[in-house]
């Protein structure tokens, strides 16, 4: 047993004078009963408590043996450095959810102008006849399409191209016996039609294109 009443400087009766550990014990104490009752730690978004009883910073990724040690740390150079990192990219995100809030109503305005003006009408009438060559005795495939309702025939002429069935995503799987012939005119929708996948014969007199910009058939 120690005796601290008989020792020099202190007052008898008032139990001696403390160890600088006592006094540091004692300090820490009170900060952390001063700090309890100005932060209420459950609603600390970073505390944890673990399954060994000690104490986690999320944001800091620091491990702490009780509560007074965790929030000395709140009050040290890292964790309030973390806090500021953490307000600057929540400032900066919130700013960009600004930015993508008045945008998107402008893009949608935009896309239904453009929608407005650009009306599919629908699929053009179309005809299609077999023949064959009376010289070559080639088979032959006339389309005869009409587009009745195009309001510039002058500058706008019906276009195609053909597409191997390894293209297309319509058929599966795909038939390497067929390709497809499709013409596409705006604002109608483009059609295709399903040939045999033969060579084209593209000779002079062979493989013919006609727009009537009269009549409106190609």
């Amino acid at each position: 047993m120690t005796d601290r009443q008989n020792r020099v400087g202190s007052k008898f009766g008032g139990g001696g004078v403390s160890s600088a550990q006592q006094s540091e014990r004692e300090r820490k104490e009170r900060l952390r009963e001063l700090a309890l009752e100005t932060i209420d730690l459950a609603k600390d978004p970073y505390l944890m408590r673990n399954h060994l009883g000690t104490y986690e910073c999320k944001l800091c990724l620091t491990l702490h043996t009780n509560e007074a040690n965790y929030l000395s740390h709140t009050q040290g150079k890292k964790h309030q450095a973390g806090l500021a990192r953490r307000a600057a990219m929540e400032a900066k995100l919130a700013r960009q959810k600004g930015e993508t809030d008045v945008m998107m109503p402008l893009k949608s305005s935009l896309q239904s102008a453009r929608s407005a003006t650009k009306v599919k009408i629908g699929r053009p009438g179309y005809e299609v006849s077999k023949s064959r060559d009376p010289q070559s005795k080639e088979r032959c495939l006339t389309f005869e399409l009409h587009y009745p309702e195009l309001d510039d025939p002058l500058n706008r002429q019906p276009r195609h191209r053909f597409m191997s069935a390894y293209e297309q995503r319509v058929e599966t799987p795909p038939d390497r016996n067929y390709q497809y012939l499709l013409i596409a005119c705006d604002p109608y929708e483009t059609v295709a039609f399903k040939i045999p996948n033969e060579p084209i014969n593209r000779g002079e007199g062979k493989f013919v294109t006609n727009w009537d910009t009269t009549g409106k058939v190609f």
